[in-house]
């Protein structure tokens, strides 16, 4: 029996082929994101984020890690590395609430990063059927939920590049959101310690990388599954 969850039936739908969009139009909507986009990594890297960071502290701890979030959900977007936001949330706001805060950033640069790639993208891969792309694409669809945790768990590419590259296939938001948030979790938690020890040098301890190695064991019963799965001889189909 099939995990509709990790491989999706799929579905017939009446509406019009997103692969449709002309070329010239696509190519203008990848020209805009790439314009806000690095308008947004400019002013990252101009404005001064560590006074900004002390004026947020003022708002008081759950006004702060609100004020966190967000603000590391952008800069997550214009793919400023998820390690150094994650520690930075735990050494300001502490373990748990920077732990918190650096999954809420996680989510909302996904959210942002999926939608703004489905806009640009959509279809793109699908613009010429037989295609690796195209093939790439039915991959990841029918993998569903396995293959997100297992692209999210490896550091394959940025945090933010990887949800614009999302957005372009035809894998169902769902289960990109999902499993997203699931590989978040390990890294948002060892690294929030991580960066809250900065400030308390004496609260590491081995369990501090309990989270990191939870992530490790997932990715690697993923991959061992496919594996399992493909060797797996094909029932011949009755005539």
């Amino acid at each position: 029996m099939t995990d509709t969850m990790i491989a999706p039936a799929p579905v017939v739908s009446a509406s019009p082929s997103p692969s449709s969009l002309g070329w010239k139009r696509r190519l203008i909507r990848f020209a805009v994101l790439g314009v806000v986009v690095g308008g947004l990594a400019f002013a990252a890297a101009v404005l001064p984020l560590r006074e900004i960071g002390d004026a947020v502290m003022m708002l008081g701890r759950t006004g702060a890690a609100v004020a966190i979030a967000v603000v590391g959900g952008l800069l997550l977007s214009v793919m400023v590395p998820r390690t150094a936001i994650t520690i930075a949330c735990g050494a300001l706001l502490g373990a748990a609430t920077g732990a918190a805060a650096a999954l809420a950033a996680a989510v909302i640069a996904a959210i942002a990063t999926y939608y703004a790639g489905r806009w640009a993208g959509r279809g793109a891969l699908k613009a010429k059927s037989g295609s690796k792309l195209a093939r790439l694409d039915g991959w990841l669809d029918k993998r569903g939920l396995s293959a997100v945790l297992l692209v999210r768990l490896l550091p394959l590419a940025p945090y933010g590049l990887v949800g614009y590259a999302y957005g372009t296939t035809s894998v169902c938001r769902k289960r990109y959101l999902l499993g997203t948030t699931l590989a978040a979790i390990p890294s948002a938690i060892s690294y929030a310690v991580i960066g809250a020890a900065v400030t308390k040098p004496h609260s590491m301890s081995p369990l501090t990388l309990a989270p990191a190695l939870v992530g490790f064991a997932l990715t690697t019963a993923i991959v061992w599954r496919w594996k399992r799965s493909a060797r797996r001889p094909t029932a011949p189909v009755a005539a």
